[in-house]
């Protein structure tokens, strides 16, 4: 397996664990694998930037995820790269996201970047940051159609 396709691999896996429906619980549960304990996941989406440690981060999603009160909800990837050099990597990208909340159907799309380190064990998710579109901010051109 190359590099880039071990980094692929663990970018699906990722966007994956956000799906809610039939093993939703056994997806994220199974998210810290992918990444190294100490890694840090930050939200800005136009505010003061949350920063979560990796189980701070998976916690309010797997409640919100399983609750019943959001249904429908995925994330996919539109387009995106990796970069590798020696043992650290980056994949760079667009996302779109869809669910249903108290029977109103939502939509969304955003930008994340995942940074990764090669262990012993193989590539994991040192650090991810992520912000959303919204007034004044969209994906650039040519990064929001999915990915083929």
């Amino acid at each position: 397996m190359t590099d880039a396709t071990a980094i692929e691999a663990i970018v699906q896996t990722f966007f994956s664990a956000f799906t809610s429906g039939p093993e939703c619980a056994e997806r994220l549960d199974a998210l810290p694998e992918v990444f190294l304990p100490e890694a840090i996941i930050v939200r800005t989406c136009g505010m003061t930037p949350t920063v979560y440690g990796v189980d701070d981060f998976i916690a309010p999603r797997l409640a919100l995820l399983t609750g019943g009160t959001l249904i429908d909800f995925k994330e996919w990837v539109l387009s995106g790269s990796i970069e590798v050099f020696g043992d650290i990597g980056q994949w760079y990208g667009s996302y779109a996201k869809s669910w249903v909340q108290d029977g109103e159907s939502f939509t969304g799309k955003g930008m994340k970047t995942i940074q990764f380190v090669r262990t012993a064990a193989g590539w994991r998710i040192s650090a991810a940051a992520w912000d959303d579109e919204r007034d004044g901010i969209v994906i650039p051109a040519g990064r929001s159609t999915a990915a083929a």
